[in-house]
């Protein structure tokens, strides 16, 4: 009887330790892929770092005075500027010396849109207030009030714009025309975040210019009739970012939503420029300009540089042909593109069949300890049934001997 059940306990306990090594090797399993898992997740973010900025053509943060670059994308991507022009046309009306002249205002001047302030022909604006104008309410017709007062006609002061934009080192800018225009006639004004931060590093050198780009209105009067203009900024970083110091706002349908900023903050003076913008602008500047003032050093995360397919693609409408050199480059690059966005589906695979994976083994795992539990109570069970059985054999044995002892003693 005593070995029976002592080949039963030592079974129960071998299927015990078996069932333990399995779960042991299950945990193990579980904790590896619990570890993993998180590794590949972070590798993949990392990978798709640069896909998480903002959807925005091209970008450029600076402290003023300092040749590092905070955050830049595609800083020499020519691209439409549209009003942030504008900058180019009021520092050569400021540089002219002549801002307190009056400005007779022509017909030509006034026959532009769709963004103006309503000038008539024949009044007369100084020329003063038609830089504010141009800068805080980006009108159209005082841009070209101002090139036909310094220059005679638009097309000599386009040269002139030319040359000034040479000669501060804007070495991939054209302009066609004062104001922004990027259509018709006027097609081909092209800049780029690059020369568009120079030449506002430049502006922001003469104090008049600082007086005038900070301004959420400009107030003024016509000089015969005294007629009253008062013209509102577009610019609505002023209200949104309390360290915004202005400086101009840009928008065409070819161009998109541009803007070039200025914010100070703790002795640090910053810069941006930002170039068709598909998202709220004014957030994003402000969350850049953020980023910027946290950082002691630029972030490689928000340093993009400017692929080879990008360039030929932007410099298109300006170089009509292309070498094959270019057209080379561009296949290669989109295979490098295509190779990446397979190994990123194979990545986001990986990471599912590892989700799957633990999913499976906490199921497992559970279904051992489910096993382990029973076979504890089937073992307790067994033990009380032994311990039982002994009670009864001793019973058993009692009895035998009282009943023996009855026998002899008849």
């Amino acid at each position: 009887m005593f070995s029976l059940w002592q080949q039963v306990v030592l079974t129960c306990r071998k299927r015990i330790s078996g069932y333990l090594e399995q779960l042991n090797l299950f945990v193990a399993l579980f904790v590896t892929v619990v570890m993993i898992y998180p590794l590949s997740v972070q590798a993949h973010l990392r990978d798709d770092s640069l896909h998480s900025l903002p959807p925005i053509n091209s970008y450029i943060v600076k402290e003023v005075g300092s040749s590092t670059l905070l955050m830049a994308k595609d800083v020499d991507r020519p691209v439409s500027p549209a009003s942030l022009t504008k900058i180019l046309t009021c520092t050569i009306a400021i540089e002219s010396g002549r801002l307190q002249q009056e400005v007779l205002i022509t017909p030509e001047s006034t026959m532009v849109e769709p963004s103006k302030a309503g000038f008539k022909p024949g009044e007369k604006i100084k020329l003063l207030d038609l830089v504010k104008a141009a800068m805080v309410n980006s009108s159209n017709d005082a841009a070209f009030a101002i090139a036909i007062f310094l220059s005679g006609n638009v097309d000599s002061f386009v040269v002139a714009m030319n040359s000034k934009a040479k000669m501060i080192g804007m070495k991939n800018s054209r302009f066609t025309n004062p104001a922004g225009f990027d259509k018709g006639i006027y097609a081909g004004n092209t800049s780029t975040a690059g020369d568009l931060l120079r030449l506002t590093e430049y502006a922001v050198k003469n104090p008049v210019f600082n007086e005038i780009a900070r301004l959420d209105k400009a107030v003024f009067t016509e000089e015969t009739t005294h007629k009253l203009y008062s013209l509102k900024t577009h610019n609505k970083l002023l209200d949104k970012y309390p360290y915004a110091v202005g400086i101009k706002t840009g928008y065409t349908t070819k161009a998109g939503a541009c803007l070039i900023a200025r914010a100070i903050k703790n002795n640090k003076d910053l810069l941006l420029v930002m170039l068709n913008a598909k998202t709220d602008r004014w957030n994003v500047a402000a969350n850049m300009f953020d980023t910027a003032f946290l950082a002691n050093k630029p972030d490689p995360a928000w340093i993009v540089q400017t692929s080879r397919d990008d360039s030929a693609r932007a410099g298109v409408h300006v170089i009509r042909e292309q070498s094959k050199t270019n057209t080379l480059s561009s296949v290669k690059a989109g295979k490098r593109k295509y190779r990446l966005s397979k190994v990123k589906l194979r990545s986001r695979r990986n990471v599912l069949a590892l989700s799957k994976t633990a999913r499976k083994s906490k199921h497992h795992a559970l279904a051992i300890s489910n096993s382990r539990n029973k076979v504890k109570r089937n073992a307790h069970a067994l033990t009380t049934t032994i311990r039982k059985s002994k009670k009864h054999e001793l019973a058993s044995t009692k009895q035998s001997r009282k009943t023996k002892k009855k026998v002899t003693i008849s």
